[in-house]
């Protein structure tokens, strides 16, 4: 399976939730703590998607976009309730691990 990700490196928190209509469509927004130097942002993304899918850091890779806010990625073997928890993700703001923002 494969989604677009609009990332915010360099945030105060990780957080993933909310849509941007960018250069791959419409992308889900992952904010990570890490900066965006060597690959760390990267790495940041795919454990925090990981645990918000519910899925392993493994099995997410960023198939375009190493060096760009708008990045493709892809989940190797994605489970049954992924496009739902994608789409549930895209309409709000979860940040941590699976803790709903409130207000």
């Amino acid at each position: 399976m494969r989604f677009a990700v609009r990332v915010k490196p360099g945030a105060k928190r990780d957080a993933v939730g909310g849509r941007w209509d960018g250069a791959l469509g419409e992308a889900l927004v992952v904010s990570v703590r890490a900066p965006a130097v060597d690959g760390k942002a990267n790495e940041a993304v795919c454990r925090v998607l990981a645990t918000e899918l519910s899925v392993r850091a493994r099995d997410l890779l960023v198939v375009r976009g190493q060096r760009s806010r708008d990045k493709l990625m892809e989940l190797a073997d994605a489970p049954p309730h992924t496009a739902r928890r994608l789409a549930t993700l895209r309409g709000s703001i979860v940040e941590g691990p699976q803790t709903p923002r409130t207000g």
